[in-house]
């Protein structure tokens, strides 16, 4: 998870310089034909800005899916060994009942045959 707030916060720190520039060119003091000059160029790098953004939210949606995966193919190998052991602690009580249904029915007809 550290990995996914790290491309949340370079998401929100670029879109965040990128307003802020253009807000700072609309509030600056300079001429009509300097910050038209200035929002052009601001203008033709947002494209780059928006590739840049795009290319860290995939690699950060990548990382996330990696982890994610991982996490559930250790979900399921605990799960197996769960199955695995329950089942083999469910055949070890079966073995114990049937031992001790095996020695009640024993004690049982010796008790009824050594009847006088």
């Amino acid at each position: 998870m550290p990995n996914n707030r790290s491309g949340v916060f370079i998401g929100g720190f670029l879109l965040g310089a990128a307003v802020g520039t253009l807000t700072g060119m609309l509030i600056a003091p300079r001429s009509g034909r300097e910050a038209r000059q200035l929002l052009k160029k601001s203008a033709n790098a947002i494209p780059e800005l928006a590739e840049d953004l795009s290319t860290s939210v995939q690699l950060q949606a990548d990382r996330l899916s990696g982890s994610a995966l991982r996490s559930w193919d250790d979900t399921l190998e605990r799960l197996r060994e769960a199955i695995a052991a329950g089942v083999e602690a469910s055949q070890q009580e079966r073995q114990a009942i049937k031992r001790q249904n095996n020695e009640i029915t024993s004690d049982s007809r010796t008790a009824y045959t050594d009847r006088p």
